[in-house]
């Protein structure tokens, strides 16, 4: 209890916590972890058919595993993970005592030096490579906490994999000026995804397509699923779509999702374009109850406060 009271620190003032942080540098996260399941081909279809990956390297007697499952074989599952590290535990306790309870994923990387083959077993070290000093975000003031994950299969390096998260303090939430109304939370925006915004900034819908084989692709991705080509150019959709699935959204209430400010109910879906990629948007100008799988819709950009405007989709009740 001492030592959770010593860590919180005012805002503004001077970071004692970072001193005791920085200590975890360096320290090991999990020591000769072992995947719960060796490379399978079932994980691997799984996968593609999630990831809509048809590439033809993941089927047949000479199957790979796709490079960025690299981190999938090391997961704990439901039951969760038990090689944590004592180290690694009072990091995050020491985190949590301080106030900084919330936690997000914010990036990863990965390195690949060996393709992974069905039957392969997989081990692991992770280390605590870094803490940042405190940083004050639009979600809330806390750390950058990074740890490096060093796979083998079959004993041979096959691997690297970065993880990146932010342990914080919620930051009071936005509101509006119209009525204190909440506003939505931010997209992320990064290198791979801006020219996405950017479209939409100007009221354009854009599509990558690949350099190499054509294949158009949403969300954006650096690179193309069929073929792995780095090269892209884009091509606007039409705003001509229909519903190929879609959820209504009854509880927990969040008025900012909602045009009405009720909080809902309101439909999210997920929708086809005529160019024959899908992505998720909310659907307006019908009822909720009357959205249906196959109703045509149209694009149209709908600004939700003065800092933010989406794609959403108009549907028709005929």
């Amino acid at each position: 209890m001492t030592g959770a009271r010593e860590g919180r620190e005012e805002p503004g003032g001077s970071d004692r916590l970072y001193g005791r942080l920085k200590e975890f540098e360096g320290c090991a996260a999990a020591t000769a972890g072992v995947g719960k399941d060796l490379v399978n081909e079932p994980m691997i279809r799984h996968w593609c058919e999630a990831m809509g990956d048809t590439g033809p390297a993941y089927t047949g007697p000479e199957a790979i595993a796709p490079p960025t499952m690299l981190q999938a074989w090391t997961m704990g599952g439901l039951s969760g993970h038990t090689d944590r590290s004592r180290a690694y535990e009072d990091l995050f306790a020491l985190l949590d005592g301080a106030g900084y309870t919330s936690v997000v994923a914010t990036d990863c990387e990965q390195e690949y030096l060996r393709p992974l083959r069905p039957g392969d077993r997989i081990t692991f070290d992770a280390v605590i490579e870094s803490v940042s000093e405190r940083k004050t975000t639009k979600l809330g003031t806390g750390y950058f906490v990074t740890t490096r994950m060093d796979v083998r299969a079959e004993g041979e390096p096959a691997g690297t994999h970065r993880f990146r998260i932010l342990k914080y303090t919620p930051a009071a939430v936005k509101r509006s000026r119209r009525g204190g109304r909440s506003l939505r939370p931010r997209p992320v925006i990064n290198r791979d995804n801006a020219g996405f915004w950017q479209g939409v900034a100007e009221h354009r819908l854009l599509i990558q397509r690949c350099g190499e084989c054509a294949t158009l692709r949403f969300p954006w991705l650096p690179g193309c699923n069929g073929c792995g080509c780095q090269e892209w150019d884009t091509v606007e959709a039409s705003g001509e779509g229909t519903v190929f699935s879609y959820v209504v959204m009854h509880h927990p209430s969040f008025p900012a999702f909602s045009t009405s400010a009720e909080g809902g109910p309101y439909a999210v879906a997920l929708i086809g374009l005529a160019e024959g990629v899908r992505m998720v948007g909310n659907v307006i100008g019908v009822p909720y109850d009357k959205v249906r799988t196959g109703m045509p819709v149209r694009l149209e950009f709908l600004r939700t406060d003065p800092e933010l405007e989406l794609p959403v989709f108009r549907g028709g009740e005929g």
